[in-house]
């Protein structure tokens, strides 16, 4: 019986599992599709307190996992595919037939950015492609910048960027932006900011140093264009990773985990989420690191509280 699996290795669940570890509950982490998180797809992380020259996403990730081993924290690889939370000890199903028992869960699978599933943009994530502003604009600085999207978080992105970048262009393939009124009249009032509207995203450009430019078409004419860019920011949505839970927790109307307001406690007791999987707003790696800290601290306080042993002795 294990008295706390982490779903998940990103900054999220590697903190859980350090202070879980370091309070000698011995976590059972699994790793999931992409140990190590989004961070393992960055090149450099300038960001992150404690780094002043920053460090590459894949080093910082490698040194929070020997942190948690150091403690004691135990690794899987494997994907989790199904949950049972209606009774405890809660049940995990992995892929390939293996069950898991523990006495709590901490759900930290964080959230998938949306792409546009073009030609060259995966190989181009991190060499010019990204979908976090907040983390890659600094790297822009004086440069051309694509931002594609017409919601409220691309105009967001957009915004900001123009800290950085000569020109910010947004892209979208419809005449009419999906933003609210306020974000769209902040965009449209901020002189770097042009705009290449009814333009479908066909295929990032690029060479042997990275992104030169996007291909779109023009919906009105169509016309294929290419729009020059040192970098393009997808900016369309992300995708909470919560389908293996199968409904049995509370979301938001995106998908989302709902967590009590300052604490990381789901609408299941004994069930605890951190990181991007309850976070659609921050999606930073320090942001995640601290929630994982906090899921850790309220697992800890409820396994003292709730013993698996009084459920068993009724």
């Amino acid at each position: 019986m294990n008295k706390t699996i982490v779903i998940g290795t990103g900054p999220a669940g590697l903190t859980a599992a350090i202070y879980l570890a370091r309070a000698n509950l011995e976590p059972l982490v699994i790793e999931g599709t992409q140990p190590g998180g989004q961070l393992t797809t960055t090149t450099e992380v300038e960001n992150f307190p404690g780094f002043p020259d920053g460090i590459l996403g894949t080093e910082l990730m490698d040194n929070m996992r020997k942190q948690a081993e150091r403690f004691g924290a135990r690794f899987k690889t494997g994907r989790v595919t199904e949950v049972d939370l209606h009774n405890r000890p809660f049940t995990l199903h992995l892929e390939g037939g293996e069950t898991l028992q523990a006495e709590s869960v901490i759900i930290s699978t964080g959230a998938t950015a949306k792409l546009l599933n073009i030609p060259h943009e995966h190989e181009n994530i991190g060499r010019g492609v990204s979908t976090c502003a907040t983390c890659d604009g600094f790297f822009f600085r004086g440069k051309k910048i694509i931002v594609v999207g017409g919601g409220d978080s691309a105009m967001e992105e957009a915004h900001f960027l123009t800290k950085f970048a000569s020109e910010v262009r947004v892209v979208h393939r419809r005449g009419q932006l999906k933003a609210s009124q306020i974000m769209q009249d902040r965009a449209r009032h901020n002189d770097k900011i042009v705009w290449g509207l009814n333009r479908t995203p066909l295929e990032i450009i690029a060479d042997d140093k990275g992104v030169t430019g996007l291909k779109t078409l023009n919906n009105e004419t169509g016309a294929e264009e290419i729009f020059e860019a040192d970098g393009i920011f997808v900016a369309i949505g992300h995708h909470p990773n919560t389908e293996f839970l199968g409904g049995q927790l509370l979301t938001d109307e995106q998908g989302y985990l709902i967590v009590t307001p300052g604490k990381s406690t789901t609408s299941i007791p004994g069930v605890f989420a951190c990181g991007d999987v309850q976070d659609p707003h921050y999606r930073q790696a320090i942001t995640s690191a601290g929630s994982g800290a906090i899921a850790a601290l309220d697992a800890e306080r409820f396994l003292e509280e709730h013993p698996v042993a009084d459920l068993l002795n009724v």
